[in-house]
């Protein structure tokens, strides 16, 4: 597996179609940790499921990645343009962001985040349930070092939850 301390290299490289199955075992991992906070349905195959992972390849609107720390498998970011939650079409939107238990508390997430935030400057929203502490804990963290201010935070109910929703400016 990996060893405890900082990662050297990350890289944040972009999933092709035929890099599906690596992310769907990903979501599988992510929805797994999400129904810790969140009713999260497993279906009778025993695989909790994600809609909407071949839009990432059709729809030029979205971008899927891969993170990887010193070489191996470490994450993922699906990105996209507009914003389910909110409603607004003209921003980009962390739809997805996940790493891996093992790499967490290394500089992996906030690094690779700051990557995506730099491949696609403008108008940012990052939501967050706000039952999922531990992402709220990680964006409090990761934020700041990342951008400069000002950030704009508003709350939101969308989807029958409640939304932290976190506004900026990247590049």
């Amino acid at each position: 597996m990996c060893s405890i301390g900082r990662i050297a290299d990350i890289n944040l490289q972009v999933a092709h179609r035929d890099d599906a199955p690596v992310l769907l075992n990903l979501l599988e991992l992510y929805s797994h940790d999400f129904s810790e906070f969140c009713s999260v349905a497993i279906g009778e195959d025993g695989k909790f499921g994600y809609k909407g992972l071949d839009e990432y390849w059709s729809l030029p609107e979205r971008h899927p990645f891969i993170i990887k720390a010193d070489g191996q498998l470490a994450g993922l970011a699906l990105v996209r343009r507009g914003s389910p939650i909110s409603g607004d079409p003209g921003v980009w939107d962390m739809t997805e962001f996940f790493v891996l238990r093992g790499y967490r508390r290394r500089g992996v997430g906030t690094l690779a985040a700051r990557e995506v935030w730099r491949r696609f400057p403008g108008s940012w929203q990052v939501c967050i349930m706000q039952s999922n502490s531990i992402a709220g804990l990680f964006w409090q963290h990761a934020l700041p070092t990342l951008m400069r201010p000002p950030t704009f935070r508003m709350h939101l109910a969308a989807d029958g939850k409640r939304w932290n929703v976190i506004s900026f400016e990247s590049g």
